[in-house]
């Protein structure tokens, strides 16, 4: 990637800025960083000095994907779910999960969250920071699961135990498997605090880990300076979650307008998963039957209990648990416009948690210290940002791929080609 070089600002665009419009701006950005960790950032944005040059086209921050699964088939084949991972070895895996991290790249998306994170996402993370390949800044969560716990039914039960991921039983162990992860390069921890839909003899009613054994893992995690990402489908699983002090809710299916206090006044950001929830209940994926009986279960009574808890003010976050299989990379456009619809929300709040609402998620917004702030275009924020045709801060409709004109991350041109 150091073959590039910064293009000339962008002279005249009408900018979007994470938050609200601040007019046609003249919008420049330069390579900051080192040789081992390149980077980019805004440099200038200021009131254009022509005319707007680019009719029609308007620039957003690059949207952030808190929740995703990088590491499944690329490749197109419709079976294997739950067997590819055990039959791929790690070495093919992470060329897998690059393919999938470009297709999010196309689609407009600089920033994924991995949440059940090893080795391969580790390494890939750390190629992606060297500037070795070209995708979104990566992070990476390793997950701590329990035996039979949701992280842990993904593998069939036939399957030599020694071929299975790593799970923790007991407080020891637990603090012992953040330490690990730790070690090995994750970013934040994932926990399931209720089973979960898509593994196998899994229910989502199921209590996963004591109080004691979550509390240890996030003390542990926070000691370590990781966040906590919990897994929670019901609502007791969110009310262990929030009690524990955990950083975001994972799916949250069953949060209604009385669990949202309690939501709102921990701060959590939840990642409501729509689009992969519906397919698993519509059986528009191949889906198992218990499966689907599972998800239009949790379905059922979601959008109204979500929408009451939007308007309660509960801090929804673009996480899409893309994983390649029942929802593609370069598909977090279309979750977006589901969000709006569920939510009842504008066009620019929409926008907002897919941009600095979920940096901030994930510990890279504005307050955040430490690391170059995304989700944001502001002089000294990241380099990372998206030229669409329309303004989707005004019209949700716009805020679709085939109006992505260019895709820029860390400064570099990664999609599209830029206007002018």
């Amino acid at each position: 990637m150091h073959h590039h070089t910064t293009p000339p600002p962008l002279d005249g665009i009408d900018v979007w800025d994470g938050h609200e419009f601040v007019g046609p701006r003249r919008l420049g950005w330069a390579r900051s960083g080192t040789e081992a960790a390149p980077d980019a950032l805004v440099t200038e944005l200021r009131p254009a000095s022509a005319s707007p040059r680019f009719d029609g086209m308007s620039v957003i921050p690059g949207l952030i994907d808190t929740h995703v699964h990088l590491i499944g088939n690329a490749g197109g084949a419709a079976s294997g779910f739950l067997t590819w991972p055990l039959v791929t070895p790690p070495t093919e895996q992470v060329l897998h999960g690059l393919a999938h991290a470009r297709r999010a790249l196309a689609g407009g998306v600089t920033t994924l969250r991995d949440l059940s994170a090893d080795e391969v996402q580790f390494s890939l993370a750390r190629a992606v920071d060297a500037g070795l390949v070209e995708a979104p800044r990566l992070f990476a969560h390793g997950m701590v699961s329990m035996t039979g716990g949701h992280g842990d039914m993904f593998v069939p039960p036939g399957v030599d135990p020694r071929l299975r991921k790593p799970t923790a039983d007991g407080v020891d162990a637990c603090r012992a498997l953040v330490r690990s992860h730790a070690r090995a390069g994750a970013t934040g921890i994932k926990i399931a605090t209720s089973g979960g839909l898509l593994s196998d003899g899994d229910k989502p009613s199921w209590r996963n880990h004591t109080v004691a054994e979550i509390e240890a893992i996030v003390d542990e995690a926070h000691a370590l300076g990781l966040l906590v990402a919990a897994h929670a489908h019901t609502a007791e699983g969110i009310r262990i979650a929030l009690r524990a002090g955990v950083d975001s809710l994972e799916h949250g299916t069953q949060l209604d307008g009385v669990l949202a206090g309690e939501v709102v006044a921990a701060g959590v950001p939840v990642a409501p998963t729509l689009l992969i929830n519906d397919a698993i209940a519509n059986a528009s994926v191949a889906v198992t039957p218990d499966q689907q009986s599972s998800a239009r279960e949790l379905v059922a009574t979601r959008d109204a209990g979500f929408a009451a808890a939007a308007a309660a003010g509960v801090d929804f976050v673009l996480g899409t648990d893309a994983n390649g299989f029942h929802v593609r990379f370069g598909e977090q456009m279309d979750e977006l416009r589901r969000m709006g619809e569920v939510f009842g929300w504008s066009p620019e709040r929409v926008l907002e948690s897919g941009t600095s609402r979920a940096a901030s998620a994930i510990g890279q917004g504005d307050a955040d210290s430490g690391g170059t702030t995304l989700g944001r275009v502001a002089v000294g924020t990241a380099a990372d940002f998206v030229v669409m045709r329309g303004r989707p801060w005004l019209d949700l409709g716009v805020l679709d791929t085939t109006n992505i004109v260019a895709v820029v991350a860390r400064g570099h041109v990664v999609a599209g080609a830029l206007p002018g």
